[in-house]
């Protein structure tokens, strides 16, 4: 037995995702071994280059595409990005705008603007119940 087995460890699936990356895009041996909790701590922490040249220039994961075009992961899909995009790539449909992203702002927005709604209306409420 190895020491090894105590300690916790993550798929690299899991830790490109704790991370911010599109698991294809990293390295052979990060995708292929596991990683500990310690090794994701140091990747964080003092990133290399790899994962500085990743987070900076992509290929960026749907989430990630998500929140820099200010969209939901599910107005992605509607508009057809079904891919990592390159952060070049990201900048390109903000400046081309097409429709699909326009619609899908307005969307995440009014999404935004209701969930705040519903929060104050909650907080209200309990401060009544609290009266």
């Amino acid at each position: 037995m190895t020491s090894h087995q105590s300690t916790q460890t993550m798929k690299p699936a899991t830790a490109a995702k704790k991370l911010g990356v599109y698991l294809e895009a990293t390295p052979a041996e990060f995708q292929e071994g596991v990683v500990t909790r310690d090794e994701l701590n140091a990747l964080q922490a003092d990133p290399p280059e790899w994962l500085r040249e990743l987070r900076s220039n992509g290929p960026h994961p749907r989430p990630v595409v998500a929140a820099k075009l200010g969209v939901s992961i599910s107005g992605l899909a509607r508009g057809g990005v079904t891919e990592a995009l390159t952060t070049e790539q990201i900048e390109a449909l903000k400046q081309e705008s097409p429709e699909w992203l326009q619609k899908e702002r307005a969307t995440q927005a009014e999404v935004r603007k209701e969930t705040v709604r519903i929060k104050e209306k909650n907080k209200q409420e309990q401060e009544q119940q609290g009266s």
